[in-house]
């Protein structure tokens, strides 16, 4: 199996899934088309016109032994990916593995380095890098166009990316994205999973499939012991060194005292339009240079507020 190491030189592994390598930019300007999807109604509860809150059941409660990473999983762009996600979740298959595969500035990989431990849900998957684009698709446009893309947005609060001219629509490697590991074939991801922890990786978009996003504890994601990206493709050999995955539960799972419930602005409401508005002409006296108008969706996104149930 290989992977790519930081200067994209392909390097020899016997025994874990693939990356890729590098770091995006973003850029150019907006405007706005928007559609929505019909499905994506079940996905999310509105709460306001304003606002959503994410479902407990597309909740991800990860305890590592740096801290609490809750993942909200996207299964209005990946189902199958989130499907298999939460099957492995439910019965323990990542409690006790490792963040494995850590490298500053790229990514945190983690999961069955040595694919030894079993699962009755770890066949590989179709890739699920893109979907059609669709007259019912709810993309909300932010900037067009993007150095990497005809367009980028929103869908469902996920930055996301778009061609109308192939009709497909991604979502961004943005730091927090995660999305599943695999090998040189397409349709060769299962089990391990990586988190963007660095600059945007934006050329991984449409190669990788990005099934959801870290919306809470992205501090002890960061926290998380590093490899050399020079040496094993960032993998720590030493076990003793790498990060723990104590367990991981779905919300649905977690005891209601101890669930967080998250409500985040939508990205038509105006308090996160002013938001958008205020970031293109930099309106504040601080800036004495005011940009070109453009916006870095993996920047500017919906902020949560949280509560929890006492």
């Amino acid at each position: 199996m290989r992977i790519l190491n930081m200067q994209n030189r392909a390097i020899n592994t016997s025994h874990f899934g693939a990356l890729l390598i590098s770091f995006a930019l973003i850029v150019p300007s907006f405007t706005g088309a928007s559609y929505v999807h019909a499905q994506d109604a079940t996905d999310f509860q509105e709460l306001t016109p304003a606002t959503y809150q994410p479902q407990q059941e597309n909740l991800v409660y990860l305890q590592s032994d740096q801290g609490l990473v809750i993942i909200e999983l996207a299964p209005f762009i990946a189902p199958n990916h989130v499907a298999q996600f939460k099957a492995m979740v439910n019965e323990g298959f990542y409690n006790g593995l490792d963040f494995y595969r850590v490298i500053d500035g790229f990514v945190a990989q983690g999961g069955d380095v040595t694919e030894k431990k079993p699962s009755k849900y770890s066949a590989s998957l179709a890739a699920e890098f893109t979907r059609p684009l669709t007259s019912t698709s709810n993309f909300v446009t932010v900037q067009s166009p993007d150095f990497l893309a005809q367009e980028t947005g929103f869908v469902q609060g996920f930055p996301s990316g778009r061609s109308l001219t192939e009709k497909q629509e991604w979502l961004l490697h943005c730091p927090g994205a995660v999305a599943m590991a695999r090998d040189n074939e397409a349709n060769s991801g299962s089990t391990d999973f990586y988190i963007v922890i660095g600059q945007a990786p934006r050329h991984l978009d449409r190669n990788m499939s990005v099934f959801g996003q870290v919306i809470y504890g992205m501090e002890n994601v960061q926290a998380m012991k590093r490899g050399n990206p020079n040496k094993d493709g960032g993998v720590i050999n030493d076990v003793g060194q790498r990060s723990k995955i104590v367990s991981a539960k779905l919300g649905t799972s977690v005891d209601k005292s101890q669930q967080i419930n998250f409500t985040r602005n939508l990205v038509t409401s105006d308090t996160f339009q002013a938001r958008l508005q205020s970031a293109r002409t930099l309106d504040s006296e601080f800036f004495h240079y005011k940009g070109t108008g453009n916006i870095d969706v993996c920047y500017y996104r919906p902020r949560f507020t949280i509560e929890q149930d006492k």
